[in-house]
């Protein structure tokens, strides 16, 4: 404010722009929520004493509002304007008719973890102030909902019943910025197929132009797509309250997304299309690692000389996080640095710092010397051309998934993706991914007391399409154990235990499977029994649903 006399403060839906706005000094504030509010903007920048105070213009989203305010600025003829804040979940200047070019931009991201985890501290079980996180995506707006929400709840509360709850406060904001109700349920829909074009969204092209309007939308590479955490939330609303037309939805995209990569012609247009393809595959493993809730912007480049320090400072954050030797991973990665440093490939934040790693290796004569410690045995056999994954790295969840993405995208490019992994969250994750395991190599590389395992997998241009078909129908692999007993559930004892213990009773997921009832209930008793292999009995539907909190296999 000191430096510019018109100011735009943006973010996301609910992060608390309105709050920071509030605590400037000697402001006027107009929110255009409010009836009449257009006239009382107009007769503030006529009045002169409003010169000497700070104009805060407060809910300046959709088209509508946004022309009212440019054409009330231009209206303005007083001799001195008065500094003016323009608060909008969109920047102003993203709408071609605004027409005041000479505005700062300043935008509000989401909040820290640390401040949403105080926000839910009032939450009284353990489970319910981790769902409440969850879902909140660094909403400060959507955790208070949330809390609420909880708090009126009898536990173990159902994460589809909460996002009910949180999809109605969303929906109503972003209400303000398209009169109406008919668009509801193509959003909706557009939240559960997570990106589409005209094809797979209700309501033609209409309706399409209204839904590219709304803050919450963004335009992408396959159509539109709900930025996170509203995304998360109002297909889980969807899910319970419409379990049957959400599976319907769902799988419509996958049938049309699959049909579009066998036509496919180039790579990069392959590799979206297959990324979109994992997400409505609906395996709850790959939605909870490779698609979370939380949104965050993340770009890639590959590595330049100049890049050394961060990539040195990121492989040891990679070692210390891994419990690897980090003598060990140096040596690895001087020795792939010296082969190639464009192998790696940094993740960086909106300010352009480097915040995540992946080094992914040509396989071939010119790498072999580097692929080696980590193939061993295996290096004779798995020759040929792809990409060889040595290590990835990113401490924040959100951004992770991002680069795991990534790492498969240019996997898909290069038509074949080959792992070396000792970490078992990863070969749980590379398994889910129905990736060929080829075993374990012979030497303890990164002195950690686990011998890395060997991965591959086929996403030539052919083999793409039933790959995400195996993955879909749950015919890749489950997967193992975690760390705290959690056993071994096939993909659709999974997909049962699931959505029994969101709320849906046994015949509802039953349908939703496919299957009879009989069946469905011999699932859960599998996965009670497996459980009480594990030394964790479980009996109830209480129990359940505890454990699927425990271990973290809801997707929420």
């Amino acid at each position: 404010m000191a430096a510019h006399r018109l100011v735009n403060l943006t973010g996301p839906l609910g992060v608390g722009k309105s709050r920071l706005a509030a605590r400037l000094d000697d402001t006027t504030r107009i929110d255009l929520d409010l009836p009449r509010a257009l006239s009382v903007l107009r007769r503030a920048l006529a009045d002169p004493a409003t010169a000497r105070r700070t104009l805060v213009i407060d809910g300046v989203d959709g088209r509508q509002r946004r022309e009212a305010v440019s054409a009330a600025l231009d209206e303005d003829t007083g001799a001195r304007r008065p500094s003016l804040v323009v608060v909008s979940r969109r920047p102003v200047l993203a709408d071609p008719r605004w027409a005041h070019p000479h505005i700062a931009a300043l935008a509000l991201p989401p909040a820290c973890d640390g401040l949403i985890t105080t926000m839910a501290a009032a939450v009284e079980s353990q489970e319910g102030r981790a769902l409440a996180v969850r879902l909140a995506g660094g909403i400060p707006l959507l955790a208070d909902a949330a809390c609420r929400a909880l708090a009126c709840s009898p536990p173990p509360a159902s994460p589809g019943a909460i996002a009910d709850q949180l999809a109605e406060v969303i929906l109503e904001r972003v209400g303000r910025e398209l009169p109406g109700r008919r668009w509801r349920h193509a959003l909706r829909t557009l939240a559960t197929v997570r990106a589409a074009d005209e094809e797979l969204l209700p309501g033609g092209p209409d309706q399409f132009t209204r839904l590219a309007a709304l803050s919450i939308v963004e335009r992408g590479a396959l159509g539109l797509r709900i930025t996170e955490p509203y995304r998360t939330i109002l297909e889980l609303a969807y899910r319970w309250r419409r379990p049957q037309a959400h599976e319907s939805a769902r799988s419509h995209a996958r049938d049309y997304r699959l049909t579009l990569l066998g036509r496919a012609h180039h790579g990069r247009e392959r590799a979206e299309l297959a990324d979109h393809g994992l997400f409505l595959t609906g395996h709850p493993l790959l939605r909870r690692e490779l698609f979370p809730a939380g949104e965050r912007t993340v770009g890639f480049r590959t590595a330049l000389a100049t890049d050394g320090d961060d990539i040195a400072r990121l492989m040891h954050e990679w070692a210390l996080h891994s419990g690897f030797d980090p003598r060990r991973c140096e040596r690895l990665t001087e020795r792939w640095a010296a082969d190639d440093i464009s192998a790696f490939h940094l993740a960086l934040d909106r300010d352009g710092r480097a915040i995540g790693v992946a080094n992914l290796m040509p396989i071939g004569a010119r790498t072999a010397d580097g692929v080696e410690p980590l193939l061993q045995q295996h290096s004779g056999t798995l020759t040929g051309g792809g990409l060889f994954l040595g290590a990835a790295h990113c401490r924040d969840p959100a951004a992770r998934a991002h680069l795991l993405r990534h790492v498969l995208r240019q996997g898909v490019e290069a038509g074949r993706l080959v792992v070396s992994t000792a970490s078992p969250d990863y070969q749980n994750l590379i398994r889910g991914l129905g990736f060929r395991g080829h075993g374990g190599i012979r030497d303890d590389v990164y002195r950690c007391g686990r011998n890395p395992e060997v991965f591959s997998n086929d996403l030539a241009a052919t083999a793409l399409p039933d790959w995400l078909g195996r993955i879909a129908r749950g015919d890749a692999p489950a997967p193992g154990p975690g760390p705290s007993g959690t056993p071994r559930l096939s993909p659709k004892e999974l997909r049962i235990l699931l959505d029994y213990t969101s709320g849906m009773t046994l015949d509802s997921a039953a349908r939703r499977a496919g299957i009879t009832p009989n069946t469905a209930k011999d699932y859960l008793g599998r996965v009670k029994a497996k459980y009480r292999a594990a030394g964790r009995p479980t009996h109830t539907k209480i129990d359940l649903a505890r454990r699927v909190r425990e271990d973290r296999l809801d997707h929420s």
